[in-house]
């Protein structure tokens, strides 16, 4: 098994924009049925939600800034940790995502391998 990345980006329903709504309760809970499920199955490794704010540390002089300063359809606003075999089992995994109810998008990366 390998490991792979999701990014979640956008969605009407981010974990810091929530309401109290009927669909926002919905949205949560398919998302951690989602999650259970792979969990039980072997796949989840980990994750988590993200605060919408942060800071940016950039260049060579390491110049701090306030960020992420992004669209809020482009917002990271969490992540998973899979394992699945390839590429093309992870991005089939992810197609069961709750965000895309709501718009969203699911990058999703390889974990690269480095040797030490």
């Amino acid at each position: 098994m390998e490991k792979f990345l999701y990014l979640f980006r956008g969605g009407e329903n981010h974990a810091h924009n929530a309401n109290d709504s009927e669909a926002a309760a919905k949205n949560m809970q398919a998302w951690g049925a989602w999650m259970q499920d792979m969990q039980q199955k072997g796949i989840l490794a980990g994750g988590e939600a993200l605060q919408p704010t942060g800071k940016q540390v950039n260049g060579t002089k390491k110049v701090v800034t306030d960020g992420p300063f992004v669209e809020a359809k482009e917002l990271v606003g969490g992540f998973l940790l899979i394992n699945a075999k390839d590429i093309n089992e992870a991005v089939e995994i992810s197609k069961g995502c709750p965000i895309f109810h709501e718009n969203g998008k699911v990058e999703v990366r390889p974990i690269q391998k480095m040797e030490m």
